[in-house]
């Protein structure tokens, strides 16, 4: 297919992190752009304000008449679609062209010098810095989060250069071409789509094959290639790290030379490490390391990636999308760092039940780490519920001396009177949309500055 005949782009799931990210990409090269999601979201709300055509409800009325031209249209979805999706169905029935955002996505790296972004955690926030990084080059960035300098999931540039996410879910990377790539982790996760950790495992192995030039990964994982590490024997190695008014600096030996002086703002030596493996794949790509640790200096980071919606001396409101305990432990180490002795409050909304059935009792010793845990109930998204597993079971599994299962209703009222310096709101389901609305309650409660 050559996506030069194609007219007309149709996403169903168009709300989705990355398939807004490519409906943002061809609007922009002057494609018809229309599409359905389930619920309106800031995200919808912000493609309806360049032009692109959404509506909410599954129903083939509601589609723009150019959609209808099997020739001249391209139909787009995510796996995330149930698959009694009525819309989706007829274009399958009726031979439209229909493919998978990872297929379209594919399609685009295949006709660049593709730079990709691999791991279980660490792939949103680390091509997001790489993509930052690699904008003197101009290249274009299919991001997973939304990046701050850029309030934006696509980093617009030139078409010879791709910096993309590569995500591992439903074996989506496995469609990609990537020509330099890092591998960041490869902790069990998915095991709703792997069934078992080693599945999981055979797939980075495979991802890690398709790479044509350099393949970088964070040492210590079973694979070949150029490594990275914080303070121990590496091809890249980030040492003498130091905390200057909330901001880290640090050093980097490279297998050029050694940066001094880094400044990069990201709370969290896992951060540290996202920022060391946008180094290296922008360094090897041949970006100066001087541009390099400029480039650092400026990156403002990822909405719901640790990002502090409220900072004073009273109380302090951080963001985040974790939602596996590698990541919560990440958050956890990153707050304790930056406050270590103030208490802290966690609220968390597990996301999926299959997710919380297999990783229990990781979540519940993840969460004990906190001084206060406030649990939502389990965050569906594709998934039906499983007999048994419910936030109550975890709570129960949790050891913090103050714990509580909390309605969405009340949790706003309840954390505004809480007694904890720092409240840490974790989760990928719908929880972000309830931030706003925490901080705002504090600084009504406390008489704070927004």
């Amino acid at each position: 297919m050559n996506l030069k005949d194609i007219h007309t782009i149709y996403f169903i799931g168009i709300g989705g992190i990355g398939m807004s990210a490519l409906a943002r990409y061809f609007f922009a090269n002057g494609k018809m752009v229309a599409g359905y999601d389930k619920t309106p979201s800031p995200i919808t709300k912000s493609l309806q304000e360049l032009g692109i055509e959404i509506h909410f409800e599954d129903d083939l009325a509601l589609l723009p008449k150019e959609v209808f031209s099997k020739e001249s249209s391209l139909i787009v979805y995510t796996p995330a679609v149930p698959k009694n999706h009525s819309e989706l169905n007829h274009f399958i029935d009726n031979d439209f062209k229909v493919l998978k955002r990872a297929e379209i996505l594919g399609s685009i790296t295949k006709n660049t010098y593709c730079l990709a972004v691999a791991g279980t955690h660490g792939k949103t926030t680390t091509s997001s810095i790489l993509g930052h990084i690699m904008q003197p080059s101009e290249a274009t960035a299919f991001l997973g989060g939304i990046a701050e300098n850029y309030n934006s999931n696509l980093i617009l540039g030139k078409d010879e250069i791709s910096v993309v996410e590569a995500d591992e879910f439903d074996r989506s990377f496995l469609h990609l071409s990537p020509n330099i790539a890092c591998i960041t982790s490869m902790d069990a996760d998915h095991l709703d789509i792997y069934g078992e950790h080693d599945a999981l495992l055979d797939s980075f192995q495979e991802f890690s094959n398709k790479v044509s030039d350099t393949l970088v990964i964070a040492k210590g994982l079973p694979l070949e290639g150029l490594t990275y590490a914080i303070e121990e024997d590496a091809d890249y190695i980030a040492q003498n790290i130091r905390i200057n008014e909330g901001v880290y600096i640090f050093d980097v030996k490279t297998p050029k030379g050694n940066i001094e002086d880094i400044e990069f703002s990201l709370p969290g030596r896992h951060n540290i490490m996202n920022a060391l493996a946008a180094l290296a794949l922008a360094d090897i790509y041949g970006v100066s390391l001087a541009d390099i640790k400029e480039r650092l200096a400026s990156f403002s980071g990822v909405q719901r990636r640790f990002v502090y919606k409220l900072k004073t001396d009273e109380k302090v409101l951080i963001d985040d999308y974790a939602h596996h305990p590698t990541e919560i432990n990440a958050v956890e180490n990153a707050v304790r760092e930056m406050f270590p002795n103030d208490k802290v409050t966690v609220v968390f909304q597990p996301h999926l039940f299959s997710r919380t059935k297999d990783f229990v009792d990781d979540f519940a010793s993840s969460l004990s780490k906190f001084d206060e845990v406030c649990l939502l109930d389990i965050y569906p998204a594709r998934e039906l519920p499983i007999e048994g597993v419910t936030s109550s079971w975890l709570l129960d599994k949790i050891t913090s001396e103050s714990k509580q299962l909390l309605s969405k209703e009340v949790l706003v009222e309840n954390i505004a009177k809480t007694n904890s310096k720092v409240v840490v709101m974790l989760g990928a389901g719908d929880i972000g949309l309830l931030v706003d609305e925490v901080k705002n309650e504090l600084i009504k409660e406390y008489n704070l500055e927004g």
